[in-house]
């Protein structure tokens, strides 16, 4: 009973000392408690300033780096600028090397006949076409008819060059008949034109027939022949006719107490045999002038002067000689010079001639001779422009243009200029 009442003041007694220590150890721990909190609170404001510091840091360090960013962005987008234009200024410029090189090819494609372009593109190269050839054929007289005649056949065969792409066929005679059969022979050989000083203006209709219906053109020259007109494409011609009148009625200026005139005749039946003498006999016809004599030498020189002679030797006075070509007045010249009858300018004999060879133009400025009549032999240029249509006339028929030349005016400078040959 005594043990139990002990233990029952014992154990309050334990309990309370139990307690009491517990509290002891709690007020002892209270103080540690609070110095751990208060340093785990300065540590926790230490990591939340330190935090709120690499915050603002890293925010420093954000704007930095996207100022950095941005200049680098900026760097990088002047550079991609920089580059961006440079390509395009090196794209431009071989572009431009491009087009150059293009334009090259091109220029030199169109020089080789090609189009330009890509090469890969390119059409297959074809063959260059050779500029065409014309071919033409002459039937004229001979050269050695008269100077003017070897100028006439000098034009022709220079104008109708090879060199200025031509074919050219020629052929010469004082024969009608012969022409005739060189024209055939000219068609039958496929010429593209025909180009005719013919010998005598008749007998040409069915060669210049049988030329049209091949669809060959012909173009005469020089001399006019009696055909339709719807047979030949033009006729390039010294008027004769007026050669004739501008040279008698320059004698008839001369105002001499008469007219006693040997006429020297060319080749029969020629337009300039019919057109120089038509004005000549238009004055015998009238009575104003005597013909003494009228005889054709065929263009020859040593023909007129065996009229002379004879002449001369029947003892019929004469005043006038009147020559249809320079050459047949220079044989009629020797003449007279042999038989000792002075002539030109105070001279007993007027002395007319016609084609101005400038040896003959020499001798009217020297004053033996009267008057020179100009016929021109230059008519291929006009022919040649005619038939590449860079020379278009209304008219078929295209006259010369053409002057006379009389002893008392005439100038070296005329000479010079208008004068045939050397």
């Amino acid at each position: 009973m005594k043990s139990h009442k002990k233990l029952f003041f014992v154990i309050p007694a334990v309990i309370i000392i139990i307690a009491i220590v517990v509290l002891l150890v709690i007020f002892s721990i209270i103080p540690f408690i609070d110095a751990v909190n208060q340093k785990d609170d300065k540590e926790d404001k230490k990591t939340e300033k330190r935090e709120d510091e690499d915050d603002d840091d890293k925010k420093d360090a954000k704007e930095d780096s996207g100022k950095d960013d941005k200049d680098d962005t900026d760097k990088k987008d002047d550079k991609d600028n920089t580059d961006k234009n440079d390509a395009k200024d090196n794209t431009g410029k071989k572009d431009d090397v491009k087009k150059d090189d293009v334009k090259k090819d091109d220029d030199n494609d169109k020089d080789n006949g090609k189009q330009g372009g890509d090469p890969d593109d390119k059409k297959p190269v074809e063959p260059e076409k050779k500029p065409e050839v014309i071919k033409v054929g002459v039937i004229n007289n001979p050269p050695n008819e008269s100077g003017y005649r070897e100028k006439n056949v000098r034009d022709m065969e220079q104008v109708f060059s090879k060199e200025n792409g031509y074919d050219l066929k020629t052929f010469y005679s004082q024969r009608n008949s012969d022409q005739l059969q060189a024209a055939e022979s000219f068609i039958s050989d496929g010429v593209d034109y025909l180009l005719i000083s013919a010998m005598e203006t008749t007998g040409w209709d069915d060669i210049l027939l049988k030329a049209k219906e091949k669809g060959i053109k012909v173009y005469l020259f020089d001399r006019m022949i009696d055909v339709d007109p719807n047979l030949y494409e033009a006729a390039i011609m010294s008027d004769m006719a007026k050669e004739g009148e501008a040279a008698v009625n320059w004698l008839l200026t001369q105002n001499l107490a008469e007219y006693r005139v040997i006429h020297i005749q060319g080749a029969m039946g020629s337009d300039a045999q019919i057109g120089r003498t038509a004005a000549l006999n238009a004055q015998f016809m009238s009575g104003k002038m005597t013909c003494v004599c009228q005889m054709p030498a065929t263009w020859d020189e040593k023909a007129a002067k065996d009229i002379v002679l004879t002449v001369i030797a029947s003892g019929e006075f004469f005043n006038v000689i009147y020559a249809e070509n320079d050459g047949m007045a220079k044989g009629a010249v020797e003449a007279l010079d042999e038989a000792g009858i002075t002539h030109g300018v105070n001279g007993q004999v007027i002395i007319i001639g016609f084609d101005c060879n400038k040896w003959a133009l020499r001798e009217l400025l020297a004053g033996r001779w009267n008057y020179d009549g100009q016929c021109s032999p230059f008519h291929a240029q006009i022919i040649s422009d005619l038939i590449r249509g860079v020379r278009h006339d209304d008219s078929k028929i295209i006259i010369v243009d053409e002057t006379g030349f009389d002893a008392r005016t005439i100038t070296k400078d005329d000479v010079d200029r208008y004068g045939l040959g050397d």
